[in-house]
C-alpha cells in the first residue's frame, strides 16, 4: 500500500517537473543561425537547410526526425548551437529557435538509419507561441477568428 502512494507521489512529482508531450507529426524546415564568422576557416551557414518531420512536441521542446545528424560539417546538436526551426501546423507555420540537446538513430539498416533529435524551444515571436500553444490544447481543430465587420457610410 505505501508503494502505491509512493508511485502516485513520484507520477504527480513528474507530471509538474516535466511537461506533457503531444505526439505530433507536422513538417518541419532546420537551418542554422547565419555565421557572424565567415573568416577563411569557417563556412557560412547561410542556405544549408534540413527537412523531416515532428515526433513529438511540448511547452518546452520538441522532437523531430531528420535523414541525416549534420549538414556539411555542422552538427544539429552540441555547443548548444541555436538552430531556427519552420513547423507547418494547421493554423499556419510557426517558426522558434531551438537547442539540440540530444540524439539517437532510429532504424534498422544504415540505408534506412534517419535521427531522432531532441530539442529544447529557446525563444519563438509571440504570434508564433500563440498558434503553437492552442495547437498543443486543441490539436487539429483551428482557432477561431473574429468577423471583421465594415460599415459603409456611403
Amino acid at each position: 500500500m505505501i508503494r502505491k502512494w509512493v508511485a502516485k507521489l513520484n507520477r504527480t512529482i513528474t507530471g509538474s517537473v516535466v511537461s506533457p508531450r503531444k505526439s505530433v507529426e507536422a513538417p518541419i524546415k532546420i537551418w542554422f543561425e547565419p555565421s557572424r564568422n565567415t573568416g577563411a576557416l569557417r563556412m557560412p551557414t547561410e542556405g544549408m537547410v534540413v527537412l523531416g518531420e515532428t515526433h513529438d512536441l511540448s511547452k518546452t521542446g520538441i522532437s523531430f526526425i531528420v535523414p541525416s545528424i549534420r549538414i556539411r560539417e555542422n552538427y544539429l546538436v552540441g555547443e548548444s548551437r541555436v538552430l531556427n526551426a519552420e513547423l507547418d501546423l494547421p493554423d499556419g507555420k510557426v517558426r522558434m529557435k531551438i537547442i539540440g540537446r540530444r540524439y539517437e538513430q532510429v532504424g534498422e539498416h544504415i540505408s534506412t538509419a534517419r535521427f531522432l533529435v531532441g530539442a529544447e524551444i529557446h525563444s519563438m515571436t509571440e504570434d508564433s507561441r500563440e498558434v503553437y500553444e492552442h495547437f498543443l490544447k486543441f490539436g487539429n481543430r483551428r482557432r477561431r477568428r473574429g468577423l471583421e465587420l465594415g460599415i459603409d457610410k456611403g
